[in-house]
């Protein structure tokens, strides 16, 4: 007889190493129980939110070493459960720290569900209803910020810095293509211009493409945090009068200390009078994309080349989930194609088009798109605001 006696079992005593059905049965709804009763008590606004102990008292408390015999699954259980119980929950009610935080039991459903397909998102082969599942979701989000839906792109990338350095290579590449075969060296010495409130990942982004951090102005704000127009353009004209190359904008809607809003439709004019891209930082703020009160703070957004937008944030999907979005289609091909001829073959019996991987820094790719759209599907855009309507009533 199958046993399904914890204390007896090691993993290679259940699925997929054995037909152990009810050992395997007995561990997973263990894991389960504990998760249910983790959500109960996060979810408790008279339980705490953090049981802190210093990093020496910590590794007392949790024994985090690799042993060198298998453990019983009862052992990793309860291994699991002082993961659970001294880590911070960032589900509660109460907790503030960052702005990623809240727990949408729907878009956890997601994710559960997401980690036990465990695919990638390279190939339409081997990930065929996500795919399109991305795609969809990118539509409704390009049509949210007013591009036409059958012109634009995107790809969900591992955070909002991952997806502002996708603006900027895609930038770069826009203006100077031949720099990806050749690297720098044709190239006149660029430079890119931010709020001195935005966020650090944009001076990284300069940073990794090559513009270098010294050549990304922070740009003076006004008393509410806002960018002022008149400020960046004469640095834009100063730095032409010293033979620089002005690249990128990025204006930032919801900065991460002030919660302020970049004066887009004037940035943009800006830009176009200069010719430079216009790149919308909405890691936070792009959840107003869906509120018919507050989206006037986004006014102009449909104006910009690249929008980067972090539904773990305002809109509440577990983390992480990030999209960098773009006007234009066909320029992230064309950006970060390599052709690899083992993964990308050009006679598959579908469209090739739909295997994303040619348009991404990365190989392999998490699926982030599933919570997001079984959460989107549970709600209706006011609804999905879920950390702005949190601030709203605390």
């Amino acid at each position: 007889m199958e046993s399904n006696d914890l204390k007896k079992l090691i993993a290679k005593d259940i699925l997929p190493q054995t037909q152990n059905w009810s050992g395997t049965e007995r561990f997973l709804m263990a894991i389960v129980d504990l998760l249910l009763r983790y959500i109960k008590e996060e979810n408790d606004r008279s339980s705490k939110i953090l049981e802190f102990h210093h990093p020496a008292e910590m590794l007392k408390l949790v024994d985090l070493s690799i042993p060198d015999q298998p453990e019983s699954l009862e052992k990793l259980v309860k291994d699991c459960e002082k993961v659970l119980r001294y880590g911070v929950k960032t589900g509660h009610p109460r907790f503030f720290n960052q702005i990623s935080c809240g727990l949408d039991l729907v878009s956890m459903a997601g994710e559960w569900l997401t980690a036990t397909c465990n695919t990638n998102m390279f190939t339409y082969e081997i990930s065929p209803v996500f795919i399109l599942m991305e795609k969809e979701v990118l539509r409704k989000m390009w049509e949210c910020i007013g591009w036409d839906t059958e012109k634009s792109d995107g790809i969900f990338a591992p955070g909002g810095a991952v997806a502002n350095l996708y603006a900027m290579n895609a930038a770069r590449h826009s203006m100077f293509p031949r720099s990806k075969h050749l690297g720098m060296k044709d190239v006149p010495t660029l430079c890119a211009f931010t709020s001195e409130d935005s966020h650090y990942s944009i001076k990284s982004a300069a940073a990794v493409c090559g513009i270098g951090t010294d050549n990304c102005f922070n740009i003076q704000t006004d008393s509410t945090g806002r960018m002022i127009p008149e400020a960046l353009e004469k640095k834009i004209c100063e730095c032409k009068k010293e033979g620089m190359a002005p690249l990128f904008v990025c204006c930032t809607a919801g900065t991460t200390v002030y919660g302020a809003w970049d004066p887009i439709d004037k940035i943009a004019d800006i830009c176009e009078r200069h010719r430079i891209w216009l790149h919308v930082d909405a890691a936070w703020g792009g959840g107003l994309l869906l509120s018919p009160e507050y989206r006037y703070k986004l006014a102009g957004i449909e104006r910009a080349n690249s929008v980067t937008w972090n539904p773990h944030k305002l809109m509440g999907a577990l983390l992480q989930c990030s999209a960098c979005l773009f006007r234009q289609d066909g320029l992230l091909f064309q950006c970060n194609q390599m052709s690899a001829d083992y993964l990308f073959m050009q006679d598959k019996p579908y469209d090739v088009s739909y295997d994303t991987g040619d348009k991404a820094i990365q190989c392999g790719r998490h699926n982030d798109v599933f919570k997001l759209w079984i959460m989107w599907k549970s709600k209706v855009c006011n609804e999905l605001l879920t950390k702005f309507d949190r601030f709203s009533s605390e």
